[in-house]
């Protein structure tokens, strides 16, 4: 990997740099490191001290402060003068003063259950469709490979990630003969690296695509927690940009398959505002609720408990439909107590 150092601080160079690099990565060089060598003189916000970092370092890298350097180097080169730079200086008091002076005299915050959901889930405007008569007797993994399938046939920004479910069709085969349907740019093969994977998918999402991340084992999501609880969850709350992100998270025990292939680890998770959690226990549910799951504009965890896979069948609608996301499906009423479950 080629790999440069540069001064971080001197903005023409850091501008020059990147520049040359994005054209020769373009060309096909590859990956290029760049070190940009700098210094934060102040902490790292109000409240950090910066006591224990000596005063000749602070002088020294005072001197390179790269705003005040390109402005003496504009001013060398005659590119603006004195009188320019005071009129940015008052264009922005004037910008900004008012607003602050505004938001001093503004009431005190108060809002209301309802606007705080609103604010951490995006709400969801796709055309719900109903459950059609026509019915096959499937099993679960079938129901979800028959939804991925039908939906991909439908909506071209489904964009299927994962190890291994390309040509292998993924370790419990929901995916065999989809590359060769859609093709290597819509099922794609990712390296052993869950993160980069659910990163890629946060980055297709806000480009509008809908991408559905397969996880192989649940187990290893702890890999991406970082990417999941604080980067797919909080996105929306922070700048109003919906992450549609679908990870399908393959899960439980009941398999004989050991300590990092048999977790059930939904519960990480349930305390995270942003996410959605969806955990069907019947062929019928899986389908809706996958459908509802993709096509949900907030980030969506799909737990698949293994065991269920290929030990049950049920009379599952030949057509896609969605069912609610967080309504609880009532299967017995009684009097005396209430059960809430999920999954096997």
């Amino acid at each position: 990997m080629e790999g440069i150092t540069i001064d971080g601080n001197n903005i023409l160079e850091v501008y020059t740099a990147i520049e040359n690099a994005k054209k020769n990565i373009l060309k096909g060089s590859g990956p290029i490191l760049i070190e940009a060598l700098t210094f934060r003189i102040r902490g790292h916000e109000e409240a950090s001290g910066i006591k224990y970092v000596p005063k000749n370092m602070i002088d020294k890298w005072e001197k390179k402060d790269p705003i005040l350097n390109y402005q003496k180097y504009l001013l060398k080169n005659k590119i603006i003068d004195k009188e320019y730079i005071s009129k940015i200086e008052k264009d922005l008091e004037n910008t900004v003063l008012p607003i602050l002076d505004k938001a001093y005299e503004s009431d005190e915050i108060s809002s209301t259950e309802e606007n705080e959901l609103n604010s951490v889930y995006m709400v969801n405007s796709y055309k719900y469709i109903e459950m059609k008569n026509k019915k096959t007797n499937v099993r679960f993994v079938d129901a979800i490979k028959n939804t991925l399938y039908e939906k991909m046939v439908n909506d071209s920004n489904v964009v299927l990630m994962g190890q291994d479910i390309a040509e292998y069709g993924g370790v419990f085969k929901i995916t065999e003969g989809f590359v060769e349907k859609f093709g290597k740019d819509r099922v794609r093969n990712t390296p052993i690296i869950e993160s980069a994977a659910i990163g890629a998918g946060m980055g297709l999402a806000i480009e509008g695509y809908k991408p559905v991340i397969e996880m192989q084992f649940a187990d290893f999501v702890s890999v991406g927690f970082n990417q999941i609880v604080n980067n797919l969850a909080k996105t929306y709350y922070r700048w109003n940009q919906p992450v549609n992100v679908t990870l399908r998270l393959p899960t439980g025990g009941g398999i004989g398959a050991g300590p990092f292939h048999s977790q059930s680890n939904e519960s990480w998770f349930f305390h995270v505002p942003g996410l959605k959690l969806v955990y069907p226990s019947c062929p019928s549910d899986a389908k809706g609720l996958l459908l509802s799951s993709i096509d949900d504009n907030n980030p969506v965890l799909f737990f698949e408990h293994k065991a269920l896979y290929r030990s049950q069948k049920e009379m599952v609608s030949e057509e896609n439909y969605h069912i609610e996301i967080g309504k609880a499906k009532v299967l017995q009423k009684g009097n005396l107590i209430t059960i809430v479950t999920y999954g096997l």
